[in-house]
């Protein structure tokens, strides 16, 4: 079992099936709403705690851990029971603490300006995986209460939906986060949005344009390729109608490439019939992207174009640019290993 959190209350039940009933209780509360490792439930027997630290051992082994913005930002770059790594990024701000979760081991959807993307794609995280990075979140941020998590570390989410919604039931149901505070990311799987708008808990829906246009999208974003603009914004329109949750809409600032008069227009264009709220994000630097981001004042002109056009656009506040955690820098940075070309 890759994870902790992999593990049905089931198959807890018949893995302590020897113990009084009520210990698979503690156990289960231990883990989703205490969120200790088993050697730390003291309320349980020494020898059981030692049996469960052998039978359900971490998923996340720490490779390393970086910090930046005065230890505001955190980055963890963690190794699986495969070899394969992720990371994941725990953000403090004064009115909420978030984590940045991956959902893949590497990015399949080979977004020009996007490290993951640049990397190329490993393999699916389970559920557990995925839970497992919120728990240890959880438990840095403490004494303060981690309040959002936004699934928008290594991968795309929806090209791993049904791992992805278990984690988002479990966060939900086992560990009482507020599935408003759930956001997930998308450069437009078409498919996954649609079956996002048919889900029963409202969570956030966030997609990564960055082009407004299909010819540019089709180069930035080669999924566009498959779902162009026309589908995606007709998927976004089903799930507000279905959710009556704002969309917000991604878009990375790139100089003399999506940051023009032309592109606010064509934005606000896609955005408006949504009621979309768009979040510009300067675009940080990889490796393997050579163009630089938009200048601070450029940034500034476009939103203030979006919202002569109706549209209410906000700058996105960069955390971690100096340990590689920011948007689009994600790329575990030690090697992962054999990949999967996109």
């Amino acid at each position: 079992m890759p994870s902790p959190y992999d593990l049905t209350r089931g198959e807890l039940d018949l893995l302590l099936g020897d113990q009084p009933a009520f210990r698979a209780r503690q156990v289960w509360d231990g883990l989703h709403e205490r969120v200790l490792h088993p050697e730390e439930m003291t309320d349980l027997p020494v020898a059981l705690r030692a049996r469960l630290g052998d039978a359900l051992p971490p998923a996340l082994h720490e490779v390393s851990r970086r910090s930046a913005d005065d230890g505001q930002t955190t980055k963890w770059l963690w190794a699986l029971h495969d070899g394969a790594q992720v990371e994941t990024v725990l953000m403090h701000y004064p009115d909420r603490v978030t984590v940045c979760v991956s959902t893949q081991a590497g990015c399949a959807m080979a977004c020009q300006f996007c490290a993951t993307g640049q990397a190329g794609f490993q393999r699916q995280l389970t559920a557990g995986e995925i839970v497992e990075q919120v728990a240890e979140a959880i438990r840095a941020a403490r004494p303060r209460r981690l309040s959002n998590v936004v699934f928008m570390g290594m991968g795309e989410p929806l090209a791993n939906y049904d791992r992805v919604w278990s984690a988002v039931i479990k966060l939900h149901g086992d560990m009482g986060l507020s599935a408003r505070h759930l956001t997930l990311s998308t450069v437009g799987v078409v498919p996954g949005i649609r079956r996002l708008a048919a889900e029963a808990l409202p969570v956030n829906l966030a997609v990564s344009l960055h082009a407004a246009n299909d010819a540019k999208r089709d180069v930035l974003v080669p999924l566009n390729r498959r779902y162009p603009l026309a589908m995606v914004a007709e998927a976004c329109a089903e799930y507000v109608a279905a959710t009556g949750r704002r969309l917000s809409i991604e878009w990375a600032m790139i100089h003399d490439v999506n940051d023009q008069g032309a592109d606010a227009t064509e934005l606000a264009q896609f955005a408006r019939p949504l009621a979309a709220h768009v979040n510009l994000i300067p675009l940080n630097p990889t490796p393997g992207y050579a163009v630089r981001g938009s200048s601070a004042r450029r940034v500034r002109e476009f939103r203030d174009q979006l919202e002569t056009l109706g549209v209410n656009a906000t700058v996105r506040m960069t955390r971690g640019a100096e340990i590689d955690a920011a948007c689009g820098q994600l790329a575990a940075s030690v090697t992962l290993g054999r990949r999967t070309p996109a």
